[in-house]
């Protein structure tokens, strides 16, 4: 008999073939799992170089916070980039897009008031939820005006596609660049971030801005715009909530919209996230349910408990104005919502009557109570008519297209205070800082059976 060939009479060799073709297998099998959130990020076309690098000084402590689910149940799959970016300029271009039995755009109601959300009593707010009469205008903020220049108006009322849109007030974040940009996308989507002078000071200090130049400011992809917040509302988390609830006022010309909270950085490209969670969903709004909640009152319980905001008495009586007037806890009866409770830092939407309606209903409780739109979320989705198609989709898909960054938390300036993890909500008796009792007793005991 004839030896064999000198290949296979190593055996160091024979077993480094066989562990390479076992290592290749299982990553094909991995990428190709249903129950893994491999997202296909534009891997056929992303921009290269960087569009912004950190001064040293400035980038200190930009470490994204860990996650703890490698996988999930129901992964997303992105379209062809190009396929996507053409699918939507159709769209955007097409001013029949929307459906023909579509409702005429919502009316908003003028005037002047010292307050930018206006002054509205809670049966005068909950008046406005059934809108079956569209000549009805409807509260939606500006009752005085949004102190911005004019360069940054006029470029906000061009933009007609798709927006990008996050705030930093207080200089509570830094600035982070979105990855994973197709080579089309900066040319067709508009970015934009909102600051006040607080943190228009912390930019200048770095040289990331010129504090004397009059053209407009820039920072990677992002346009920077001051809002003279001192005009708005005394708390800067409340002055937040304007750009992220009322972005299709902000940009009354863009059909799409994504709002990113600061502390978050965008890693999949915007077209192929309203192109896949929004679009071929089928949906006007998109955003992630909470990793831990489900409940509402799950989340005011851990809102009082972790101080994330500092009036508790305030926020009981939301919750029993809430209960009193409606609120439910999350059931079956509720689907195809699967949740009460989302993560909405990060808010997808088509810039139609339905959301536009939801967003003003939202914002004008924030403006009555606090800006924890949690809390607020699911009695305004439940109570209002007609309601927007929303797909809460994930958290694990929520953590495979942003990184999520700590606060740049000031000794002494929380005025949401609380720990950076969420910790789940425990029974009326463990709960601290008193329990939501009155108008709530009936919620509690259907949340807890």
């Amino acid at each position: 008999m004839g030896k064999p060939p000198v290949l296979f009479q190593s055996k160091l060799l024979c077993f480094s073939l066989l562990y390479l073709f076992a290592t290749l297998f299982l990553a094909l099998y991995t990428s190709l799992s249903p129950a893994n959130c491999l997202l296909r990020s534009s891997p056929f076309d992303p921009l290269q170089s960087p569009l912004f690098s950190y001064p040293p000084s400035y980038g200190e402590h930009k470490y994204a916070l860990p996650t703890a689910r490698p996988s999930c149940s129901s992964p997303v799959l992105f379209s062809d980039y190009s396929e996507a970016v053409k699918e939507i300029n159709d769209l955007c271009a097409n001013s029949s897009w929307s459906s023909p039995l579509q409702p005429p755009p919502l009316r908003y109601k003028q005037g002047g008031d010292d307050n930018f959300g206006g002054t509205f009593s809670d049966r005068e707010r909950f008046s406005y939820f059934d809108h079956r009469n569209e000549s009805v205008e409807v509260p939606c903020g500006f009752f005085k005006e949004f102190p911005i220049g004019m360069d940054d108006r006029e470029a906000m009322e061009k933009c007609g596609g798709v927006v990008v849109a996050s705030a930093i007030f207080n200089g509570h974040d830094k600035i982070r660049q979105p990855r994973g940009l197709g080579s089309q996308t900066l040319a067709s989507v508009c970015f934009f971030m909102f600051v006040d002078s607080a943190t228009t000071k912390v930019l200048e200090n770095h040289n990331l801005i010129s504090p004397n130049s009059r053209a407009a400011r820039r920072i990677g992809a992002w346009r920077i715009v001051e809002v003279a917040g001192e005009r708005l509302y005394g708390n800067p988390a409340m002055n937040g909530v304007i750009p992220k609830h009322l972005v299709h006022r902000l940009f009354p010309n863009s059909k799409f919209s994504v709002w990113i909270d600061a502390k978050l950085q965008m890693v999949v490209d915007p077209v192929l996230l309203v192109h896949s969670l929004l679009v071929r969903e089928g949906a006007d709004m998109a955003v992630s349910k909470h990793p831990y909640y489900v409940h509402t009152m799950e989340e005011a319980m851990a809102t009082a408990r972790w101080k994330k905001w500092w009036d508790v008495d305030s926020l009981k009586k939301q919750m029993e104005t809430y209960c009193e007037n409606g609120l439910q806890p999350w059931s079956h009866i509720k689907l195809p919502y699967t949740s009460d409770v989302p993560d909405s830092a990060l808010i997808l939407r088509r810039h139609i009557p339905a959301s536009n309606l939801f967003s003003c209903l939202l914002f004008n409780e924030l403006d009555a109570f606090n800006p924890r739109d949690q809390l607020a979320f699911a009695y305004v989705r439940d109570l209002m008519s007609p309601k927007p198609k929303l797909h809460m989709f994930d958290v694990e898909v929520f953590e495979q297209v942003v990184l999520e960054y700590r606060h740049n938390l000031k000794r002494g300036s929380g005025a949401t205070g609380g720990p950076w993890r969420t910790k789940r909500a425990g029974s009326p008796e463990s709960s601290e800082n008193g329990s939501f009792g009155g108008g709530c007793e009936k919620y509690l005991q259907e949340m807890w059976g």
